[in-house]
């Protein structure tokens, strides 16, 4: 079972949210929280999975909170739900330690399909969050030259597997594939999965 925290300061949101995840087979609700520092609180205690995360709260914002729940090392991973797709919003939030941005346009199996897919090691991007990333992050061109095998665990990075599932592909270990995309995210001056797959789509395509 995926053990969620939901943090949303609107109450009927929150509850149709908990409403959706529970009717999950493969997912629990463990907790929510109405603002940063509530959900600070219930992921130590509840140790979650995932934690589902508003941005525009008042007291603790969604940023700050993602921040304190990953410099913690409280062993969640946060995705976000929120209403704002501008660059500025999602590069806090990103920085901050999410590892996922979804919209709440989103349709609701996108959003446990985003959860789930958290929970397996990867990084969900809405669409149109993607979009404003790339035009607000992307370098022009970097002239990198990577090795054959470094490009080809770098292209499954952007296609959203994990570790153990690229060493899997590629008839590698998963300590090889580490230490590729270690050697991968010092040359294309990146630190994350998420800006390595954002790297990858523009320069790989």
């Amino acid at each position: 079972m995926i053990r969620v925290v939901l943090v949303d300061d609107h109450p009927v949101l929150r509850a149709g949210l908990a409403e959706l995840v529970r009717g999950a087979a493969d997912m629990e609700v463990v907790g929510t929280a109405a603002d940063g520092a509530e959900a600070l609180e219930v992921v130590r205690r509840e140790r979650p999975d995932v934690v589902l995360m508003d941005l525009q709260m008042p007291g603790v914002d969604g940023v700050a909170a993602t921040r304190s729940i990953r410099s913690e090392d409280l062993g969640a991973d946060v995705l976000v739900l929120t209403s704002f797709s501008d660059s500025p919003r999602i590069i806090a939030a990103l920085d901050a330690g999410a590892v996922g941005y979804l919209l709440k346009d989103s349709d609701a199996d996108q959003v446990l399909d985003g959860i789930r897919a958290v929970s397996r090691g990867e990084s969900p991007l809405h669409p149109r969050a993607a979009r404003e990333l790339l035009t607000a992050r992307a370098p022009s061109a970097p002239l990198v030259q990577l090795t054959p095998r470094e490009a080809e665990v770098l292209e499954l990075v952007r296609q959203g597997l994990a570790n153990k599932q690229i060493a899997r592909r590629l008839a590698i270990s998963e300590r090889t594939v580490k230490a590729h995309l270690t050697s991968t995210f010092a040359r294309i001056g990146v630190v994350d999965r998420t800006q390595a797959a954002i790297w990858a789509e523009r320069n790989l395509s």
